[in-house]
């Protein structure tokens, strides 16, 4: 047996405990490796970088470089940005060829309160600035509610750019409706973008010409999906999505399964909203769903599968967290089961805002005390 035992270390707070599960013993830490930041909200880096670049709520992404931050921002939108409600600049995603084309897109609120993807270029005189002109990719209104924007754009292995947006906030029913853009996982091809085209369909998207039916959707029946990455190994993409009253949910399916519905508003997690009874035949059901109750939580995390080479046992392992609790769960995906639960006992270092990946698949946590945490063996 694996006896695992969590643990808070160096530079964080935390609580002891263990767990187990096949092989044979670890010990886990986090490291605090960043404080003073403003509502952090993303970490990530350009392949083979070995700098940090952390998203902040406000409008900023700062970089974290030989265990300092810079002081000047990598990209400042501030004045740009409506951070009402659940709004804010959300997550960024680097070109996958970003060492040449200097490419990078952010995903935000803009100043009306719809959801907008711009892409910008870094400076080329100097690599921690980019420049201030950018190009408006898409957007998709979403100004009635403040709640429910989603949040996260990022490369599939297939080389487009994949975003999930929340549900307008409205009840959920844009969800299941395949002429919106809302509660739903978009599939652009971004390469050669232009003003006159900022982005294409790819061909192979499930609903490309089909009447009342938008052609970017690549999946949908989405509530408010925080946070979802490609585990290029497995070929699985993970989804975790924010529930209603009851159920937080993490679907796992093939990444190149297209026009799944992942069942909000008509399911809740495996369960039927608000009641049975309710046709779930062609409903994507969770791998993974925990409820509200009994201190469970109420507000999923997304994270990562690690992949990074420091902990080796870990590899395989999807890691998540709730934004209320803040603990560190994770799990080993097998032919469609979530097997070896483990809930690591890491408490009490603050609401949790998100996952990152740097450059070498290390993983970190994002806490709402403006601290970013490094997943280390103790």
């Amino acid at each position: 047996m694996l006896m695992v035992v969590a643990a808070c270390g160096s530079g964080g707070d935390g609580g002891d405990g263990q767990a187990s599960t096949s092989g044979g013993q670890l010990t886990l830490t986090l490291l605090e490796v960043a404080s003073g930041l403003s509502a952090p909200l993303f970490l990530t880096s350009p392949p083979g970088d070995d700098r940090i670049f952390i998203v902040e709520r406000a409008g900023r992404i700062r970089i974290l470089q030989n265990g300092s931050l810079l002081a000047t921002p990598f990209l400042d939108i501030a004045s740009r940005v409506n951070t009402t409600g659940e709004g804010g600049l959300l997550s960024m995603a680097f070109d996958p060829q970003y060492a040449s084309s200097g490419f990078l897109f952010v995903y935000f609120t803009d100043a009306t309160g719809d959801i907008a993807i711009e892409r910008f270029r870094v400076s080329q005189t100097d690599p921690n600035l980019t420049d201030s002109a950018s190009l408006r990719i898409i957007t998709i209104t979403h100004r009635t509610f403040t709640n429910h924007k989603g949040g996260l754009t990022a490369f599939g292995p297939d080389g487009f750019l994949y975003a999930a947006t929340g549900d307008g906030g409205s009840g959920g029913a844009p969800a299941q409706d395949l002429n919106s853009l809302l509660g739903k996982v978009l599939r652009l091809n971004v390469e050669g973008a232009s003003a006159g085209q900022p982005y294409s369909i790819p061909s192979s998207n499930p609903f490309v010409g089909q009447a009342n039916r938008r052609g970017e959707i690549w999946g949908y029946g989405l509530r408010n999906p925080w946070r979802f990455a490609f585990d290029t190994p497995t070929n699985l993409l993970y989804i975790a999505d924010v529930g209603q009253d009851r159920f937080e949910e993490i679907d796992a399916v093939a990444a190149v399964t297209a026009g799944l519905n992942y069942g909000w508003n008509v399911t809740e997690g495996s369960s039927c909203y608000p009641s049975d009874p309710c046709n779930k035949a062609d409903i994507t059901l969770p791998v993974l769903e925990y409820t509200h109750s009994a201190g469970g939580g109420c507000s999923i995390t997304g994270g990562y599968v690690y992949r990074g080479s420091d902990i080796p046992e870990l590899r395989g392992r999807y890691f998540y967290s709730d934004f209320c609790n803040g603990w560190l769960r994770s799990f080993l995906h097998v032919n469609g089961v979530a097997t070896e639960q483990i809930d690591w006992n890491i408490t009490n270092v603050g609401q949790i805002f998100s996952f990152g990946e740097d450059a070498r698949k290390e993983l970190y946590m994002l806490a709402s005390n403006g601290k970013v945490y490094k997943i280390v063996r103790q």
